[in-house]
């Protein structure tokens, strides 16, 4: 039996803990395959409080770890409060011992502390990228993966990217169907397509704030559908091009043209998740200029197609949810 121990401690979120707990908890047995044995272990035997304000009960201790062949740390409570050496040295031992290890969400930057990432490629939640690259340079952090699998370590995304990479491998131990039929009792995707991009929120500009450039920015955004140019805009604004590319660049970090890419894919994802025009219309409404275009920047950009990322938003008639919706006996 495949022995699966989750690590607990102060503060953690229960939903993160319940994302291993429920994928690997699930009676694989019922399915045709060795279930796997959880535990869940924490620096102290006891009650432990829960960053929701109730407290868990936890009955192993670290010295568990060692009959574990995957060990999974849930996401973090604060990237800026170190792990403990106790649990650092634990996830070291274990890793050299050929455990597999997995950090689901801000987990990643525990296996970061513990040294197990150096040289490697991994994956957090978008939010706390630039403090994971700050803080561990020797690691590849690659901002878009909605997981990474590098064979004895596996890191993830934030929240439901941490299901996706527990039926990943479920996927690899048991196989596409029994991690099909989790993913059915869960009424979730059992593979999404695309990456943390199409999640990440495009920031708009503060309204009211004054200043030409800031205004000419929200006029940009409300023109989405019209040819747009740096020179166009630099004369809206009343500046030399010059002056308006140098102050552009400060004030939003990119290229106008990088800028006004970002602002037309947001703009359409917002219509896709939303709307039920056409992809030809969505393409017109946010200024791409023809279809062919769209579809590649936004294909490019998301590591998924228009079509694909609409059915992911749309919302299933009434009917279908019932029909689909596990008894709860």
């Amino acid at each position: 039996m495949h022995t699966v121990a989750v690590v607990a401690f102060e503060g953690i979120s229960p939903f993160h803990l319940s994302v291993p707990c429920i994928v690997f908890g699930d009676d694989l047995l019922k399915l045709g395959v060795p279930r796997y044995r959880l535990l869940i272990a924490g620096e102290k035997v006891g009650s432990i409080r829960t960053m929701s304000g109730f407290s868990i009960e936890v009955e192993h201790n670290l010295s568990s770890l060692c009959e574990a062949d995957t060990i999974i740390v849930p996401a973090w409570d604060d990237p800026g409060n170190r792990p403990s050496a106790a649990l650092l040295n634990a996830l070291r031992t274990a890793h050299d011992r050929g455990v597999r290890i997995v950090g689901l969400c801000l987990g990643t930057f525990v296996l970061a502390e513990a040294g197990l990432l150096d040289g490697r490629t991994a994956s957090t939640h978008w939010a706390w990228a630039d403090e994971f690259e700050r803080a561990h340079p020797q690691v590849a952090l690659n901002r878009n993966a909605l997981y990474i699998d590098e064979g004895d370590i596996l890191t993830s995304a934030g929240t439901a990217a941490a299901i996706d990479c527990c039926l990943h491998i479920v996927r690899n131990d048991h196989g596409a169907e029994i991690a099909n039929r989790i993913a059915r009792r869960l009424v979730v995707a059992p593979h999404r397509h695309g990456d943390q991009a199409q999640y990440i929120e495009a920031p708009l500009p503060a309204p009211g704030s004054g200043d030409p450039l800031s205004a000419t920015i929200a006029w940009a955004i409300e023109h989405l559908d019209e040819p747009l140019s740096l020179e166009r805009l630099a004369d809206h604004a009343g500046m030399s091009l010059r002056s308006f590319t140098r102050h552009f660049r400060k004030k939003t970090g990119t290229t106008f043209s990088q800028w006004l890419l970002q602002q037309r894919l947001a703009v359409a994802q917002r219509l896709l998740e939303t709307g039920s025009c056409s992809v030809d219309h969505v393409a017109e409404m946010a200024g791409f200029g023809s279809t062919v275009s769209f579809r590649q920047h936004f294909t490019r950009a998301l590591s998924i197609s228009p079509a694909s990322y609409r059915r992911q938003f749309r919302n299933r008639p009434t009917t279908e949810i019932a029909r689909t919706t596990p008894n709860p006996s």
